[in-house]
């Protein structure tokens, strides 16, 4: 009798692992997968997405579906020890002619026992050199913490948990991201020309192969419906799609820029000898 409880309890628990694991399923649903990745679960029934890097390939994945305007977050861990060199994505893209649009949190990797690199960055119809680097201030390797790009009509906003980073805001007569669809990308790469100290430190391949992973997707977004039709949305959009920082959350991108901001192109002299661009001024 106990011997029979007890196989009625494992068969119970793997049923509903399975249950999880098919709700949470989002990789091979919602994405195309390209290069090295890897799906598997974790004890919770959560998919867990690995990106793959070796000396041959890298890895990626894309959404089927392309969106204009919403709130997407993922839970990322990033590469433990030396991962100088290597670049690790989430991002939005229109595509990749010269007039696309795109918002990006791209992590450059460091040397051993230094800080990674956060990088932000807004293109509008191919206009882009707008980043905001920051030094993350915890270990992005030792667990998941959740990284959320919030995009409307009004301004993209950029998230670390639940600190808020960035904010850029949309001028009626500059240009922003808010004609095309996107789709959501996240890759993992070889960026030794640039990732880590502007190119002076390199991917060590002896360390590799290099994984990140990924779980927990949410895009919570409107999808367009074709030329002149009224997007699809969610229900209860206001939450992300009037979405401005209050008073506190301007209070937290300021605490953001005062100790971890690593470059901020409003400031780059060097780059802008003509002069800043324009929003430099308006903030």
């Amino acid at each position: 009798m106990a011997l029979a409880r007890r196989v009625l309890s494992v068969a119970v628990a793997v049923a509903l692992l399975a249950a999880s694991a098919s709700a949470d399923s989002w990789l091979y649903e919602k994405f195309t997968t390209d290069g090295n990745v890897r799906a598997d679960y974790n004890s919770q029934g959560q998919q867990v997405t690995s990106l793959i890097l070796n000396q041959q390939s890298g890895g990626a994945f894309s959404s089927r579906q392309k969106y204009l305007y919403g709130e997407f977050s993922i839970q990322m861990k990033l590469i433990p020890r030396n991962s100088a060199g290597t670049v690790t994505s989430f991002y939005l893209t229109s595509g990749d002619g010269p007039g696309h649009d795109e918002i990006d949190m791209e992590f450059m990797g460091n040397s051993s026992g230094q800080p990674v690199v956060l990088n932000t960055n807004v293109w509008a119809n191919g206009d882009g050199k707008k980043e905001h680097q920051f030094y993350l201030w915890f270990d992005p390797s030792a667990d998941y913490h959740t990284y959320t790009i919030i995009w409307n009509d009004k301004n993209v906003i950029f998230k670390v948990d639940d600190l808020f980073i960035r904010s850029f805001k949309r001028y009626a007569d500059l240009p922003y991201p808010g004609g095309k669809p996107m789709s959501v990308h996240a890759t993992l790469w070889d960026g030794s020309y640039w990732a880590t100290q502007q190119g002076k430190v390199k991917v060590d391949w002896a360390d590799s192969p290099f994984v990140v992973s990924y779980r927990g997707y949410n895009a919570d977004a409107c999808t367009p419906n074709g030329d002149g039709r009224p997007l699809s949305c969610p229900a209860g959009t206001d939450r992300w799609m009037n979405r401005q920082l209050n008073t506190a959350e301007w209070g937290t991108v300021a605490w953001a820029k005062k100790n971890y901001m690593h470059y901020d192109y409003c400031e780059d002299g060097w780059r802008f000898p003509k002069g800043f661009p324009a929003e430099c001024s308006r903030h």
